[in-house]
């Protein structure tokens, strides 16, 4: 089958199933790259380290005046993800954090105490999908305040998944809900164009965007940096942090040796032989937080030029159309990741941030250390590290064949999360439950070598290992 026909089939079931044009269009581009060969990688001959950037601590712009940007700014959330990692079927941004208080909580109120408890400045939408719309709109009803139109979200795509060796679209009669698969947040884009909100926002005087992700409470609006971007003429400005041993295998910032733009390589995009570099956290120092500031009218016209799409590139993964089925077809699953329009414009920009303004949860390790002490809620309803932790998090280990899975975690933690303030370190072995009033200080490890589960009893437990 050539390449037309393909592209017929692919463009007929993406129809069939309401699919937006510039959704399409934008997926049919990335297959015909396919098509062509193309994977996506990008080898490290390519492009050249960060040695420097701005940081927001250097920042001279003042805040003076800033309130006024914001009846010029949309606030959006990306919030299409199951907790599947953790054995969920819902919206991650359900899950509780402090006491009772849901990422969506938190999400809320930050909006709301941003506009003064006001509707209309800034402009806040979720990225919903299919998955997690019902719930999320169900759950934000207990704040009317945050919309002045009625409208709280818009939805992500869906895209066929690919049979890997025909290309053609993937068939899977026993269940064809798995026959597709979201695109990955560069998907963000057409959507904004497909659904219409992109020209609405334009035409009410909003020119900036706020993007970030829903797991990340840390990410909220900040008039500095919102100023910084203001003044700066970029089309599009990229928040980093400075990666850690911890973040050796995430995706990584540089620069395209070909035509000097910066460029976003994430861990698909590397080829094997590149590993060692891709990983050398002096060589490549800055990572992508996924906050992201976007000038709206910069982005209309790059979308009007490109026929409604960007050219993202492309992370190919290689997967089974039923993932919890090894031996069903192999499939192609194309994604593109939003931070990678950093080389869409001719004007572009990326500024390092303090870590706080990156919490992500993407494990019950990581909701561990936001449920704890060693973590504060601010008047304005951030999630920040304790100033004594002098912007270290504590590091958290586990044990996976246990406490992977949330309900697993629950039992553990039923009694509330250790004090972790001054905890340098906590790792867990082995079924363990924890009595309420434990408190770690330095570093500290419990083991429990039986099948049987045990608790740790109440009290203060001070650089040591507990064989509980």
């Amino acid at each position: 089958m050539n390449t037309a026909e393909v592209g017929n089939r692919i463009e007929a079931k993406m129809r069939s199933a309401g699919a937006a044009s510039p959704t399409i269009n934008a997926f049919l581009g990335a297959v015909r790259k396919v098509l062509a060969g193309e994977r996506g990688l990008l080898p490290e001959a390519t492009i050249e380290p960060i040695a420097a950037l701005p940081r927001l601590e250097e920042v001279s712009e003042s805040v003076a005046g800033a309130e006024d940007l914001l009846n010029q700014l949309v606030v959006i959330k990306l919030n299409g993800g199951l907790g599947t990692s953790m054995g969920l079927d819902r919206a991650k941004s359900l899950i509780p954090v402090k006491g009772q208080e849901t990422f969506l909580d938190f999400i809320a109120r930050q909006i709301l105490h941003l506009c003064g408890g006001g509707a209309a400045e800034p402009a806040f939408y979720l990225m919903d999908s299919f998955s997690t719309q019902k719930d999320t709109l169900d759950y934000l009803k207990k704040y009317p305040g945050l919309s002045d139109d009625g409208q709280l979200d818009f939805l992500q795509s869906m895209v066929p998944k690919l049979d890997a060796k025909t290309f053609e679209p993937a068939a899977w009669p026993d269940d064809p809900e798995l026959e597709w698969c979201p695109p990955g947040h560069g998907d963000l884009y057409p959507s904004l164009l497909g659904c219409g909100l992109l020209d609405r926002l334009l035409k009410k005087g909003i020119k900036y965007l706020f993007v970030s992700n829903s797991d990340n409470l840390g990410a909220t609006v900040d008039l500095k940096l919102a100023r910084y971007f203001a003044n700066s003429g970029f089309s599009f400005l990229m928040e980093v942090a400075e990666r850690t041993a911890a973040d050796r295998k995430g995706g990584h910032l540089a620069r395209r040796r070909s035509n000097g733009r910066l460029l976003l390589r994430e861990s698909a995009q590397c080829p094997k032989e590149d590993e060692e570099q891709f990983q050398d956290i002096e060589r490549h120092r800055f990572f992508n937080t996924n906050n992201l500031w976007v000038r709206l009218d910069h982005l209309k016209a790059e979308l009007d030029r490109g026929g409604g799409v960007f050219s993202l590139p492309l992370i190919t993964n290689v997967k089974t159309v039923d993932p919890r089925n090894p031996n069903s077809p192999k499939v192609i699953q194309l994604e593109s990741a939003m931070g990678a329009a950093i080389e869409c414009f001719d004007h572009t920009g990326a500024i390092v941030v303090p870590r706080t303004r990156f919490s992500p949860v993407k494990s019950t390790t990581d909701l561990l250390a936001l449920r704890s002490d060693a973590y504060r809620v601010t008047e304005d309803f951030r999630l920040v590290l304790d100033d004594s932790r002098q912007g270290q998090p504590p590091v958290i280990d586990l044990d996976p064949r246990h406490y992977k899975l949330l309900a697993d975690f629950e039992n553990c933690f039923g009694n509330g999360a250790p004090s972790l303030v001054a905890c340098d370190s906590l790792k867990v072995v082995g079924k363990v439950n924890f009595a309420g009033g434990v408190v770690c200080r330095g570093k500290v490890e419990f083991v429990n070598a039986s099948p049987d589960p045990k608790t740790v009893p109440a009290g203060t437990y001070v650089e040591e290992s507990v064989q509980v």
